[in-house]
């Protein structure tokens, strides 16, 4: 962990919502004049697109299941690796993974490879990252603040197959297919992060999503609710009543627990957020 150079991971599965997250520390960042290091844990993975789909076939046909989730299509290491050396150096190595046309003309890189390794992180104030893998073993010794976005499952399913049939052009078909085939690395490397993050944002339904693989529309944020679990409140100087009185219709389930109503969710992260990441910038200053 580094007072000088801080890392901020915010992890959460396909679908999960991490871009809201994104969205309030980016006002956060513009606010207090931060420049970032930007991440996504896209370029981690192990396999460009094409080669990806190749591994997938031989694992098939020894009667196993390659997904995005696992250690053996992800570089764990490399997280790591960045992580540490941002903490220590304010610089680390990273790339871009090239998800559509638009991104290739950009970076000059085919869609579904990647960029060529980099130095990054030159300049900046903090390292935020933003992907699957922000809370595994290996990266936790060497992140300053992790923030897990944990829909209810049926929701994250619901919103995955939405997202992926609407924008992506994939069928229902394909998509629960997806979901399934990775269930055992879902277990396995994405839901253990969330006993170690240091803040969780789960989303929860208020109506009835009993069969996600069905389900017409994702739960409005006036049909859910949004539970807020700091596993540490008082490192984090997390003030509830504060909160308490800044949102409307909120109450504390736990002493550690605070639930909102979801369409208050980017307003809960910038009331949380705001103040730790003054904090950051306060210690910072003072090395």
């Amino acid at each position: 962990m580094s007072i000088k150079h801080p890392v901020i991971s915010v992890t959460g599965s396909s679908g999960a919502g991490t871009s809201t997250a994104k969205v309030a520390l980016e006002h956060i960042f513009h606010r207090e004049n931060v420049t970032p290091a930007i991440v996504e844990g896209d370029c981690f993975h192990k396999f460009d697109r094409l080669t990806f789909k190749e591994k997938a076939k031989e694992f098939a046909a020894a009667g196993k299941r390659l997904s995005h989730f696992s250690d053996e299509a992800n570089l764990f290491g490399k997280i790591a690796e960045l992580f540490k050396d941002y903490g220590e150096k304010g610089v680390g190595h990273s790339r871009q993974y090239i998800h559509d046309k638009a991104e290739s003309k950009i970076f000059g890189v085919d869609p579904g490879k990647f960029t060529d390794w980099k130095e990054i992180g030159e300049g900046s104030d903090l390292l935020f990252y933003e992907g699957l893998h922000g809370g595994v073993e290996e990266v936790r010794p060497f992140a300053d603040l992790m923030v897990g976005i944990v829909p209810v499952v049926n929701i994250e399913w619901i919103q995955k197959i939405h997202r992926d049939t609407a924008m992506r052009g994939y069928s229902s078909e394909a998509v629960v297919d997806n979901i399934l085939s990775r269930m055992h690395d879902y277990v396995h490397f994405i839901t253990p992060q969330f006993s170690h993050t240091d803040i969780n944002f789960q989303r929860v339904p208020l109506v009835d999503t009993s069969n996600p693989f069905i389900a017409r529309d994702v739960p409005t944020p006036d049909e859910s609710l949004m539970v807020i679990r700091v596993r540490d409140a008082e490192k984090w100087n997390i003030d509830f009543p504060y909160l308490l009185s800044m949102l409307n219709h909120s109450f504390m389930s736990r002493r550690n627990t605070i639930v909102v109503p979801s369409s208050k969710m980017l307003l809960a992260m910038e009331l949380i957020f705001s103040p730790i990441i003054h904090d950051m910038l306060a210690n910072r200053n003072k090395v």
